[in-house]
């Protein structure tokens, strides 16, 4: 029984299994091809954020492999009324056959994942986000190929998908520089741990030119996250030379691909006419959530 509270969770050998799942089952789905894999199997669905590809993503992927699904936000629960979260994960642990967690604290995630006697996956936390880093590099796959020859920018904010990306990079072995504003860098335990294993560069800048240099995938996310909508006039500000747009695109390779996990704030981080432009690869990514989460499930419940 394993958890999936963080990319650093799984080997390399494992997140490579499940990325050629997903891109398997894609293809295989694609072709008519369905596979069943998941019948009787029951995901919880945890959620104290809102959520619009997450939640549809492994709710349909469930029922595609045969399974079912229960959403539950924290309103639903005796959480709103004190119960403790190690009661909860005990409780629905006797119902459902895995876990995923959308929140707030990565301690919420890992106070589940330590009580829970089935899989716990985080969906979501403001430290961690590692489906979506893997679904990321599925798609950088699925559009590139081998990834560990590419150099991959992130520009903007060193938030919880940077976080995952990291860790992505440090598993998978490929170049990252990540261009942040000086106070929004990566949690340094993060950088530091991921730097001890990876074989290829992961750097920090300043500069997002210097980083999209010659890259061949740019990726970027929203400047203010859930939770943090007090401080978006302020990061308005301080971000908005980390826009990726058309002229930031001139410095990248020409085959350069751009990524973002969306919701996408047109005009702050992303440009309209980037956003809806011929390298961008954002509606692929979103879909590919739905792969990866299928083979991450099937991987966690069906062995």
């Amino acid at each position: 029984m394993r958890h999936v509270t963080r990319v650093f969770d799984l080997t390399t050998e494992e997140l490579n299994h499940v990325l050629d799942r997903a891109l398997r089952l894609k293809a295989d789905f694609k072709k008519g091809e369905p596979r069943r894999s998941l019948i009787g199997k029951v995901l919880a669905l945890l959620f104290e954020k809102h959520s619009t590809r997450t939640r549809v993503s492994f709710e349909a992927g469930m029922q595609k492999l045969g399974g079912t699904s229960i959403y539950l936000s924290r309103r639903d629960l005796q959480l709103d009324r004190g119960e403790p979260l190690k009661d909860t994960a005990r409780v629905l642990s006797r119902y459902v056959d895995a876990i995923c967690v959308r929140t707030y604290g990565q301690e919420v995630v890992e106070e589940l994942a330590r009580w829970a006697s089935v899989p716990v996956i985080n969906g979501l936390s403001d430290k961690h986000h590692p489906c979506q880093g893997m679904s990321d590099v599925m798609t950088v796959m699925e559009k590139k190929g081998d990834i560990t020859n590419l150099k991959v920018a992130w520009v903007g904010d060193g938030n919880n998908v940077a976080h995952s990306w990291i860790e992505m990079a440090a598993r998978l072995g490929f170049h990252l520089v990540l261009a942040c504003p000086e106070g929004y860098d990566p949690d340094s335990q993060i950088l530091e741990e991921a730097r001890q294993v990876a074989t290829k560069p992961i750097e920090v800048v300043r500069d997002p030119k210097e980083a999209v240099k010659d890259a061949q995938v740019i990726n970027t996310d929203v400047w203010a996250s859930m939770g943090q909508e007090d401080e978006a006039e302020k990061r308005k500000e301080i971000f908005t030379p980390y826009q990726v747009n058309v002229e930031l695109l001139k410095y990248a390779a020409k085959e350069a691909i751009v990524l973002h996990c969306l919701p996408a704030h047109r005009g702050e981080e992303i440009t309209e006419e980037v956003l809806e432009g011929p390298q961008s690869v954002v509606w692929d990514q979103a879909e590919n959530k739905m792969w990866l989460h299928m083979a991450l499930l099937e991987w966690l419940l069906a062995g």
